[in-house]
């Protein structure tokens, strides 16, 4: 009994825990408009971003995603943050412009199918007639000439349903198209090992979305920094390597390390991956981009 009761203390104070850092998050971003660094699909699916990871975002399947539902929200497009989210032990809905089309009270027609019009029974009358019609030719013919008139009849209004289910689903298709563009996307934060508590805050949501998503005027906890220490001639300065981090458009990277030394792109899955290479201070910077948008990028030398 004393056991269930403590089970029953610490299930209660994780909750009111959980509901006061879910308050804190709505306060901070709820209704303040961020600038997204990415492409985001139009559906409440949305992007999952996994900060513990290695590589927090799966550009493969955000590229999938882009193919299957559009692009509802763009690199450097402002948009209000709808909704915030606690969902269990497990992520954090960060909800932009709405949170994505699929969410409840959305519209999700159905496709729309011809009804296919078999067999009448004049049809089936009219072939009984032609077994029947025994050793008279004329009546044969005039039994064959109505039912192929009824097959060709029926097969006209097969053919007029079909193209106005076509013209249906169309009309359906763009008006989605439509809606999914106006009802914008958002982050699920995951932890595959659970919420911790600095992961629920303000501060931890900005840091697992800052290569993603600009927050105006947010300021972060970060570390103090190191005492000044002797580098050698080729350590990145500040104005190129220093400055260096994924979300830089091609044209800022190019601001920062001069004009690429090689430049090739390649397919990975539907995605088109543009690489480039540059020489600064004698090293060699590797970056990739998607939509103009560099994903990662690494330093070695030449």
């Amino acid at each position: 009994m004393r056991l269930l009761i403590v089970v029953t203390a610490l299930t209660c104070l994780t909750r009111v825990a959980v509901a006061q850092n879910e308050a804190a998050l709505r306060a901070a971003f709820e209704g303040k408009t961020v600038t997204v660094k990415i492409d985001m699909p139009g559906t409440s699916r949305g992007v999952d971003v996994y900060p513990m990871n290695q590589t927090p975002l799966d550009v493969r399947e955000l590229a999938n995603r882009l193919k299957e539902y559009g692009t509802a929200l763009k690199p450097g497009q402002q948009v209000m943050v709808t909704k915030v989210v606690i969902k269990g032990n497990t992520h954090i809905e960060f909800q932009l412009g709405g949170g994505g089309f699929g969410t409840f009270g959305d519209d999700m027609s159905s496709t729309v199918y011809a009804p296919d019009q078999g067999e009448t029974k004049a049809e089936k009358a009219l072939k009984d007639s032609i077994r029947s019609s025994g050793c008279c030719p004329t009546k044969r013919k005039q039994f064959e000439k109505e039912l192929s008139s009824l097959q060709a009849a029926r097969q006209r209004e097969n053919a007029q349903a079909e193209a106005q289910a076509q013209q249906a689903n169309q009309a359906r298709e763009a008006n989605l198209r439509l809606k999914r563009m106006e009802s914008g996307s958002r982050f699920n934060i995951r932890y595959r090992e659970g919420l911790t508590s600095a992961a629920i805050t303000p501060d931890g949501v900005r840091k697992a979305l800052a290569e993603y998503v600009d927050f105006p005027g947010a300021t972060t906890t970060a570390a103090a920094p190191a005492a000044p220490v002797a580098a050698p001639s080729s350590a990145p300065s500040a104005s190129g390597f220093g400055a260096l981090k994924k979300g830089l458009s091609i044209k800022e990277v190019e601001s920062l390390l001069g004009p690429a030394a090689t430049a090739g792109e390649q397919k990975e899955g539907t995605l088109l991956v543009l690489k480039r290479t540059y020489k600064k201070d004698g090293m060699l910077v590797t970056a990739r981009f998607v939509n103009d948008v560099m994903i990662d990028f690494a330093i070695t030398p030449p």
